[in-house]
Protein backbone atom coordinates (compact mmCIF):
# COMPACT_ATOMS: atom_id res chain seq x y z
CA UNK A 1 0.00 0.00 0.00
CA UNK A 2 3.09 2.58 0.75
CA UNK A 3 4.48 1.62 -2.59
CA UNK A 4 1.22 2.19 -4.45
CA UNK A 5 0.80 5.55 -2.64
CA UNK A 6 3.73 6.64 -2.81
CA UNK A 7 3.49 6.24 -6.82
CA UNK A 8 0.27 8.22 -6.56
CA UNK A 9 1.78 10.55 -4.96
CA UNK A 10 4.15 10.96 -7.56
CA UNK A 11 2.04 10.90 -10.36
CA UNK A 12 -0.17 13.92 -9.13
CA UNK A 13 2.59 15.83 -6.97
CA UNK A 14 4.79 16.15 -10.07
CA UNK A 15 2.89 17.99 -12.40
CA UNK A 16 1.19 19.77 -9.69
CA UNK A 17 4.82 21.44 -8.65
CA UNK A 18 5.38 22.55 -12.23
CA UNK A 19 2.25 23.82 -12.86
CA UNK A 20 2.04 26.15 -9.03
CA UNK A 21 5.30 27.39 -9.68
CA UNK A 22 4.13 29.30 -12.57
CA UNK A 23 2.49 32.00 -10.08
CA UNK A 24 5.55 32.59 -7.98
CA UNK A 25 7.22 32.02 -11.65
CA UNK A 26 5.08 35.28 -12.77
CA UNK A 27 6.12 37.32 -10.02
CA UNK A 28 9.70 36.19 -9.76
CA UNK A 29 9.64 37.71 -13.56
CA UNK A 30 7.66 40.92 -13.57
CA UNK A 31 10.22 41.05 -10.36
CA UNK A 32 13.70 40.85 -12.24
CA UNK A 33 12.31 43.02 -15.08
CA UNK A 34 10.93 45.63 -12.93
CA UNK A 35 13.77 45.44 -9.85
CA UNK A 36 16.28 46.89 -12.87
CA UNK A 37 14.14 49.82 -13.30
CA UNK A 38 14.90 50.84 -10.20
CA UNK A 39 14.15 50.78 -6.16
CA UNK A 40 11.00 52.89 -6.35
CA UNK A 41 9.26 50.52 -9.10
CA UNK A 42 10.55 47.38 -7.15
CA UNK A 43 9.05 48.70 -3.74
CA UNK A 44 5.49 49.65 -5.71
CA UNK A 45 4.91 46.36 -7.33
CA UNK A 46 5.65 44.62 -3.66
CA UNK A 47 2.12 47.08 -2.60
CA UNK A 48 0.60 46.19 -5.68
CA UNK A 49 1.27 42.51 -5.68
CA UNK A 50 -0.03 42.42 -1.64
CA UNK A 51 -3.34 43.64 -3.18
CA UNK A 52 -3.50 41.60 -6.27
CA UNK A 53 -2.57 38.46 -4.44
CA UNK A 54 -5.03 39.22 -1.91
CA UNK A 55 -7.76 39.93 -4.03
CA UNK A 56 -6.99 36.78 -5.57
CA UNK A 57 -6.20 34.39 -3.17
CA UNK A 58 -9.40 35.24 -0.80
CA UNK A 59 -10.62 33.13 -3.24
CA UNK A 60 -8.46 29.92 -3.50
CA UNK A 61 -11.40 28.05 -2.11
CA UNK A 62 -12.44 27.92 -6.12
CA UNK A 63 -9.58 25.72 -6.20
CA UNK A 64 -8.95 23.98 -2.99
CA UNK A 65 -12.83 23.19 -2.12
CA UNK A 66 -13.54 22.30 -6.11
CA UNK A 67 -10.82 20.22 -5.34
CA UNK A 68 -12.26 18.15 -2.60
CA UNK A 69 -16.06 18.13 -3.88
CA UNK A 70 -14.59 16.82 -7.22
CA UNK A 71 -12.49 13.96 -5.57
CA UNK A 72 -14.89 12.78 -3.62
CA UNK A 73 -17.49 12.51 -6.45
CA UNK A 74 -15.15 10.76 -8.50
CA UNK A 75 -14.62 8.28 -5.75
CA UNK A 76 -18.30 7.70 -4.97
CA UNK A 77 -18.37 7.14 -8.82
CA UNK A 78 -19.89 9.77 -10.29
CA UNK A 79 -17.92 11.56 -12.53
CA UNK A 80 -20.95 13.24 -14.45
CA UNK A 81 -21.31 14.77 -10.86
CA UNK A 82 -17.81 15.80 -10.59
CA UNK A 83 -17.57 17.73 -13.46
CA UNK A 84 -20.43 19.41 -13.00
CA UNK A 85 -19.75 20.80 -9.65
CA UNK A 86 -16.54 22.25 -11.16
CA UNK A 87 -18.86 23.56 -13.72
CA UNK A 88 -20.51 25.76 -11.31
CA UNK A 89 -17.33 26.67 -9.65
CA UNK A 90 -15.88 28.20 -12.78
CA UNK A 91 -19.50 30.36 -13.07
CA UNK A 92 -18.86 31.22 -9.82
CA UNK A 93 -15.56 31.87 -10.30
CA UNK A 94 -16.33 34.34 -13.24
CA UNK A 95 -19.04 36.34 -11.32
CA UNK A 96 -16.61 36.86 -8.09
CA UNK A 97 -13.38 37.81 -10.77
CA UNK A 98 -15.82 40.38 -12.42
CA UNK A 99 -16.37 42.16 -9.42
CA UNK A 100 -13.20 41.74 -7.45
CA UNK A 101 -11.44 42.77 -10.70
CA UNK A 102 -13.58 46.00 -10.76
CA UNK A 103 -13.53 47.07 -6.86
CA UNK A 104 -9.62 46.72 -7.11
CA UNK A 105 -9.57 48.75 -10.05
CA UNK A 106 -11.36 51.28 -8.87
CA UNK A 107 -10.18 51.41 -5.42
CA UNK A 108 -6.29 50.87 -6.19
CA UNK A 109 -4.84 54.07 -4.84
CA UNK A 110 -6.27 53.81 -0.97
CA UNK A 111 -5.72 50.20 -0.90
CA UNK A 112 -1.97 51.08 -1.82
CA UNK A 113 -1.57 53.85 0.56
CA UNK A 114 -3.28 51.69 3.49
CA UNK A 115 -0.71 49.28 2.81
CA UNK A 116 1.79 52.30 3.84
CA UNK A 117 2.65 53.51 0.30
CA UNK A 118 4.10 56.92 -0.29
CA UNK A 119 5.59 58.72 -2.98
CA UNK A 120 7.25 57.56 -5.97
CA UNK A 121 6.32 54.04 -5.29
CA UNK A 122 3.01 54.48 -4.21
CA UNK A 123 2.25 56.34 -8.17
CA UNK A 124 3.95 52.98 -9.37
CA UNK A 125 1.93 50.51 -7.52
CA UNK A 126 -1.08 52.39 -8.66
CA UNK A 127 -0.18 52.57 -12.16
CA UNK A 128 0.51 48.21 -11.82
CA UNK A 129 -2.34 47.67 -10.35
CA UNK A 130 -5.60 49.41 -12.23
CA UNK A 131 -4.25 47.81 -15.18
CA UNK A 132 -3.31 43.78 -13.32
CA UNK A 133 -6.91 44.14 -11.58
CA UNK A 134 -8.40 43.23 -15.08
CA UNK A 135 -6.83 39.88 -14.90
CA UNK A 136 -8.26 39.07 -11.81
CA UNK A 137 -11.33 37.72 -13.49
CA UNK A 138 -9.09 35.09 -15.61
CA UNK A 139 -7.09 34.57 -12.88
CA UNK A 140 -10.15 32.89 -10.68
CA UNK A 141 -11.11 30.88 -13.64
CA UNK A 142 -7.82 29.65 -13.64
CA UNK A 143 -8.09 28.55 -10.24
CA UNK A 144 -11.86 26.76 -10.41
CA UNK A 145 -10.43 25.08 -13.29
CA UNK A 146 -7.20 23.91 -11.94
CA UNK A 147 -9.30 22.65 -9.18
CA UNK A 148 -11.74 20.28 -11.39
CA UNK A 149 -8.75 18.98 -13.30
CA UNK A 150 -6.86 18.38 -9.73
CA UNK A 151 -10.47 16.45 -8.36
CA UNK A 152 -10.07 14.41 -11.44
CA UNK A 153 -6.77 13.50 -10.78
CA UNK A 154 -5.36 15.25 -14.04
CA UNK A 155 -2.63 17.55 -12.80
CA UNK A 156 -0.87 17.88 -16.57
CA UNK A 157 -3.61 19.82 -17.74
CA UNK A 158 -3.04 22.67 -15.71
CA UNK A 159 0.94 21.86 -16.20
CA UNK A 160 0.93 22.91 -19.90
CA UNK A 161 -1.59 25.99 -18.69
CA UNK A 162 1.34 27.25 -16.31
CA UNK A 163 3.71 26.82 -18.71
CA UNK A 164 2.48 28.11 -21.82
CA UNK A 165 1.74 31.30 -19.77
CA UNK A 166 4.74 31.88 -17.88
CA UNK A 167 6.36 31.76 -21.19
CA UNK A 168 3.51 34.07 -22.78
CA UNK A 169 4.26 36.57 -19.64
CA UNK A 170 7.96 36.94 -19.77
CA UNK A 171 8.01 37.41 -23.56
CA UNK A 172 5.63 39.89 -23.76
CA UNK A 173 6.94 42.03 -20.14
CA UNK A 174 10.40 42.39 -21.69
CA UNK A 175 9.30 42.79 -25.21
CA UNK A 176 6.27 46.14 -23.57
CA UNK A 177 8.78 46.92 -20.55
CA UNK A 178 12.09 47.40 -22.57
CA UNK A 179 11.04 47.24 -26.03
CA UNK A 180 8.05 49.91 -26.20
CA UNK A 181 9.22 51.53 -23.04
CA UNK A 182 6.34 51.08 -20.58
CA UNK A 183 7.84 50.80 -17.61
CA UNK A 184 5.60 49.17 -15.10
CA UNK A 185 2.95 49.45 -16.95
CA UNK A 186 4.02 46.83 -19.37
CA UNK A 187 4.37 44.76 -16.61
CA UNK A 188 1.12 44.80 -15.96
CA UNK A 189 -0.23 44.34 -19.09
CA UNK A 190 1.90 42.04 -20.07
CA UNK A 191 0.52 39.59 -16.74
CA UNK A 192 -3.24 40.48 -18.02
CA UNK A 193 -3.19 39.20 -21.48
CA UNK A 194 -1.16 36.11 -19.97
CA UNK A 195 -3.41 35.15 -17.49
CA UNK A 196 -6.22 35.32 -19.85
CA UNK A 197 -4.54 33.06 -22.48
CA UNK A 198 -4.40 30.57 -20.04
CA UNK A 199 -7.81 30.68 -18.48
CA UNK A 200 -9.49 30.64 -22.02
CA UNK A 201 -7.32 27.57 -22.32
CA UNK A 202 -8.65 25.90 -19.47
CA UNK A 203 -12.20 26.32 -20.20
CA UNK A 204 -11.76 24.83 -23.93
CA UNK A 205 -10.25 21.84 -22.39
CA UNK A 206 -13.04 21.41 -19.77
CA UNK A 207 -15.14 21.96 -22.27
CA UNK A 208 -14.48 18.30 -23.08
CA UNK A 209 -14.20 16.73 -20.45
CA UNK A 210 -18.30 18.09 -20.21
CA UNK A 211 -18.80 16.94 -23.89
CA UNK A 212 -17.54 13.30 -22.93
CA UNK A 213 -20.27 12.65 -19.93
CA UNK A 214 -22.94 14.82 -21.32
CA UNK A 215 -22.73 17.15 -18.87
CA UNK A 216 -24.44 20.47 -19.01
CA UNK A 217 -22.04 23.96 -19.14
CA UNK A 218 -25.00 25.72 -18.62
CA UNK A 219 -24.64 27.99 -15.08
CA UNK A 220 -27.23 26.22 -12.75
CA UNK A 221 -28.46 29.14 -9.86
CA UNK A 222 -29.17 26.56 -7.54
CA UNK A 223 -25.53 24.74 -7.83
CA UNK A 224 -23.79 28.25 -8.16
CA UNK A 225 -24.97 29.37 -4.53
CA UNK A 226 -24.57 26.10 -3.06
CA UNK A 227 -20.89 26.56 -4.13
CA UNK A 228 -20.83 29.79 -3.07
CA UNK A 229 -21.76 28.87 0.46
CA UNK A 230 -19.67 25.58 0.62
CA UNK A 231 -16.98 28.03 0.31
CA UNK A 232 -17.28 30.62 2.97
CA UNK A 233 -15.61 28.37 5.66
CA UNK A 234 -12.22 27.89 3.48
CA UNK A 235 -12.91 32.14 2.61
CA UNK A 236 -12.32 32.70 6.31
CA UNK A 237 -9.52 30.61 6.45
CA UNK A 238 -8.19 32.57 3.95
CA UNK A 239 -8.89 35.99 5.25
CA UNK A 240 -7.33 35.21 8.48
CA UNK A 241 -3.65 33.57 6.29
CA UNK A 242 -4.60 37.16 3.74
CA UNK A 243 -4.51 39.07 7.27
CA UNK A 244 -1.00 37.80 7.91
CA UNK A 245 0.47 38.65 4.93
CA UNK A 246 -0.55 42.26 4.56
CA UNK A 247 0.54 42.57 7.76
CA UNK A 248 3.64 41.40 6.80
CA UNK A 249 4.01 43.77 4.10
CA UNK A 250 2.51 46.71 6.57
CA UNK A 251 5.53 46.24 8.66
CA UNK A 252 7.76 45.96 5.82
CA UNK A 253 6.26 49.42 4.64
CA UNK A 254 6.91 50.82 7.99
CA UNK A 255 10.94 49.86 8.28
CA UNK A 256 11.58 52.06 5.00
CA UNK A 257 12.04 51.81 1.35
CA UNK A 258 15.19 49.48 1.05
CA UNK A 259 13.00 46.47 3.97
CA UNK A 260 10.12 47.11 1.91
CA UNK A 261 11.66 46.63 -1.43
CA UNK A 262 13.73 43.39 -0.22
CA UNK A 263 10.79 42.01 1.13
CA UNK A 264 9.18 41.74 -1.74
CA UNK A 265 11.85 40.04 -3.30
CA UNK A 266 12.15 37.57 -0.28
CA UNK A 267 7.89 37.04 -0.45
CA UNK A 268 8.11 36.31 -4.00
CA UNK A 269 10.92 33.95 -3.18
CA UNK A 270 9.29 32.32 -0.25
CA UNK A 271 5.60 32.08 -2.56
CA UNK A 272 8.02 30.28 -4.83
CA UNK A 273 9.68 28.19 -2.48
CA UNK A 274 5.62 27.35 -0.48
CA UNK A 275 4.09 26.45 -3.89
CA UNK A 276 6.73 23.90 -4.63
CA UNK A 277 6.12 22.53 -1.01
CA UNK A 278 2.37 22.83 -1.44
CA UNK A 279 2.37 20.61 -4.90
CA UNK A 280 2.36 17.73 -2.42
CA UNK A 281 -0.33 19.88 -0.66
CA UNK A 282 -2.22 19.49 -3.64
CA UNK A 283 -1.87 15.42 -3.87
CA UNK A 284 -3.37 15.41 -0.21
CA UNK A 285 -6.21 17.53 -1.31
CA UNK A 286 -7.04 14.98 -4.20
CA UNK A 287 -5.84 11.62 -2.80
CA UNK A 288 -7.83 12.07 0.73
CA UNK A 289 -10.87 13.86 -1.21
CA UNK A 290 -11.14 10.44 -3.51
CA UNK A 291 -10.32 8.09 -0.43
CA UNK A 292 -12.45 9.29 1.60
CA UNK A 293 -15.48 9.44 -0.84
CA UNK A 294 -14.61 5.77 -1.78
CA UNK A 295 -15.10 5.43 2.16
CA UNK A 296 -11.01 4.35 2.32
CA UNK A 297 -10.24 6.35 5.70
CA UNK A 298 -7.64 4.05 6.12
CA UNK A 299 -6.36 4.80 3.23
CA UNK A 300 -5.87 8.22 3.86
CA UNK A 301 -4.50 8.29 6.93
CA UNK A 302 -1.52 5.87 5.50
CA UNK A 303 -1.18 8.36 2.52
CA UNK A 304 -0.96 11.64 5.17
CA UNK A 305 1.92 9.62 6.89
CA UNK A 306 3.44 9.30 3.70
CA UNK A 307 3.00 12.91 2.49
CA UNK A 308 4.29 14.22 5.54
CA UNK A 309 7.29 12.45 5.52
CA UNK A 310 7.45 13.31 1.60
CA UNK A 311 7.09 16.78 2.71
CA UNK A 312 9.74 17.32 5.45
CA UNK A 313 12.88 15.94 3.18
CA UNK A 314 11.38 18.23 0.09
CA UNK A 315 11.68 21.28 2.99
CA UNK A 316 14.92 20.41 4.04
CA UNK A 317 15.91 20.03 0.65
CA UNK A 318 14.53 23.73 -0.57
CA UNK A 319 15.75 25.18 3.26
CA UNK A 320 19.12 24.00 2.09
CA UNK A 321 19.37 25.39 -1.36
CA UNK A 322 17.90 28.55 -0.43
CA UNK A 323 20.75 29.27 2.51
CA UNK A 324 23.34 28.21 -0.02
CA UNK A 325 22.05 30.73 -2.55
CA UNK A 326 20.95 33.59 -0.33
CA UNK A 327 24.03 36.14 -1.42
CA UNK A 328 23.85 35.02 -5.35
CA UNK A 329 19.87 35.35 -6.18
CA UNK A 330 19.51 39.04 -4.80
CA UNK A 331 21.84 39.49 -8.11
CA UNK A 332 18.95 38.58 -10.23
CA UNK A 333 17.02 41.71 -8.76
CA UNK A 334 19.25 44.48 -7.98
CA UNK A 335 22.46 45.96 -8.54
CA UNK A 336 22.10 47.96 -5.27
CA UNK A 337 24.59 46.46 -2.83
CA UNK A 338 22.38 47.48 0.31
CA UNK A 339 19.29 46.00 -0.97
CA UNK A 340 21.08 42.67 -1.96
CA UNK A 341 22.67 42.44 1.54
CA UNK A 342 19.25 42.63 2.82
CA UNK A 343 17.41 40.57 0.05
CA UNK A 344 19.90 37.97 1.62
CA UNK A 345 19.43 38.59 5.25
CA UNK A 346 15.66 37.39 4.60
CA UNK A 347 16.44 34.67 2.59
CA UNK A 348 18.72 33.31 5.08
CA UNK A 349 15.23 32.82 7.50
CA UNK A 350 13.51 32.02 4.92
CA UNK A 351 15.50 28.97 4.32
CA UNK A 352 15.89 27.90 7.53
CA UNK A 353 12.05 27.67 8.28
CA UNK A 354 11.24 25.54 5.12
CA UNK A 355 10.97 22.12 6.64
CA UNK A 356 8.26 23.76 9.27
CA UNK A 357 6.76 25.32 6.28
CA UNK A 358 6.85 21.95 4.37
CA UNK A 359 4.83 20.25 7.25
CA UNK A 360 2.12 23.25 7.75
CA UNK A 361 1.39 23.36 3.64
CA UNK A 362 1.18 18.99 3.61
CA UNK A 363 -1.29 18.68 6.56
CA UNK A 364 -3.39 22.14 5.87
CA UNK A 365 -3.77 20.12 2.23
CA UNK A 366 -4.82 17.20 3.56
CA UNK A 367 -7.45 18.48 5.88
CA UNK A 368 -8.95 20.23 3.15
CA UNK A 369 -8.95 17.59 0.88
CA UNK A 370 -10.70 15.85 3.80
CA UNK A 371 -13.27 18.63 4.16
CA UNK A 372 -12.49 19.61 7.52
CA UNK A 373 -12.78 23.47 6.06
CA UNK A 374 -14.48 24.94 9.94
CA UNK A 375 -11.99 23.49 12.13
CA UNK A 376 -9.63 25.20 9.57
CA UNK A 377 -11.12 28.64 9.41
CA UNK A 378 -11.16 28.13 13.28
CA UNK A 379 -7.78 27.53 13.62
CA UNK A 380 -5.99 29.94 11.43
CA UNK A 381 -8.17 32.77 13.42
CA UNK A 382 -6.38 32.09 16.23
CA UNK A 383 -2.73 32.03 14.34
CA UNK A 384 -3.99 35.26 13.23
CA UNK A 385 -4.63 36.85 16.90
CA UNK A 386 -0.88 34.91 18.12
CA UNK A 387 0.78 36.60 14.90
CA UNK A 388 -0.56 40.50 15.87
CA UNK A 389 1.72 41.02 18.86
CA UNK A 390 5.10 39.72 16.93
CA UNK A 391 3.97 42.14 13.91
CA UNK A 392 3.52 45.03 16.28
CA UNK A 393 6.82 44.98 18.04
CA UNK A 394 8.67 44.29 15.25
CA UNK A 395 6.78 47.36 13.14
CA UNK A 396 7.17 49.58 16.61
CA UNK A 397 11.00 48.53 17.25
CA UNK A 398 12.84 47.56 13.91
CA UNK A 399 12.73 50.86 12.23
CA UNK A 400 15.60 51.85 14.44
CA UNK A 401 17.80 49.22 12.92
CA UNK A 402 19.64 49.19 9.99
CA UNK A 403 17.72 47.48 7.38
CA UNK A 404 19.65 43.84 7.06
CA UNK A 405 18.36 43.82 10.80
CA UNK A 406 15.12 45.03 10.78
CA UNK A 407 14.75 42.36 7.61
CA UNK A 408 15.97 39.67 9.71
CA UNK A 409 13.19 40.44 12.57
CA UNK A 410 10.54 40.82 10.73
CA UNK A 411 10.88 37.58 8.84
CA UNK A 412 11.83 35.96 12.60
CA UNK A 413 8.37 37.22 13.13
CA UNK A 414 6.36 35.34 10.49
CA UNK A 415 8.44 31.85 11.21
CA UNK A 416 6.91 32.75 14.53
CA UNK A 417 3.20 32.59 13.03
CA UNK A 418 4.36 29.27 11.27
CA UNK A 419 5.17 27.72 14.28
CA UNK A 420 1.54 29.01 15.68
CA UNK A 421 0.20 27.59 12.96
CA UNK A 422 1.66 24.27 12.73
CA UNK A 423 0.95 23.22 16.08
CA UNK A 424 -3.25 23.06 16.13
CA UNK A 425 -2.35 21.17 12.46
CA UNK A 426 -0.20 18.67 14.01
CA UNK A 427 -3.02 17.95 16.56
CA UNK A 428 -5.99 18.07 14.49
CA UNK A 429 -4.48 15.10 12.33
CA UNK A 430 -2.72 12.94 15.14
CA UNK A 431 -6.95 12.34 15.82
CA UNK A 432 -10.11 10.60 14.27
CA UNK A 433 -12.17 13.78 13.58
CA UNK A 434 -11.63 15.03 9.86
CA UNK A 435 -11.96 11.43 8.60
CA UNK A 436 -15.66 11.76 7.66
CA UNK A 437 -16.47 9.27 4.31
CA UNK A 438 -19.03 9.67 1.30
CA UNK A 439 -19.36 11.73 -1.50
CA UNK A 440 -19.98 15.15 0.51
CA UNK A 441 -18.34 16.22 3.73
Amino acid sequence: MASATGSEIARLAIPAFLALIAEPLFLLADSAIVGHLGTAPLAGLGLASAVLLTAVNLFVFLAYGTTAVVARQVGAGSRLGAIEAGIDGGWLALLLGCASGGLVALAARPLCRGLGGSGEALEQAVTYLRIAAGGIPAMLVVLACTGVFRGLQDTRTPLIAATAGFGANAALNLALVYGLHLGIAGSAIGTVFAQWGMALGLILVLRSYAAAVDASWRPHLGRVLAAALGGIPLLVRTLALRGVLLLTTWAAAGLGEVPLAAHQVTATMWTFLAFALDAIAIAGQAITGKALGAGDAAGARMATTVMIRWGLWCGVALGAGTLALHRVLPVLFTSDPGLRATIAAGLVVAGLSQPLAAFVFVVDGVLIGAGDARWLAGAMTLTLAAYLPAVLIVRAWAPHTPPTTAMLWLWVGFSWFMLARAVPLWWRVRGDAWLVTGARR
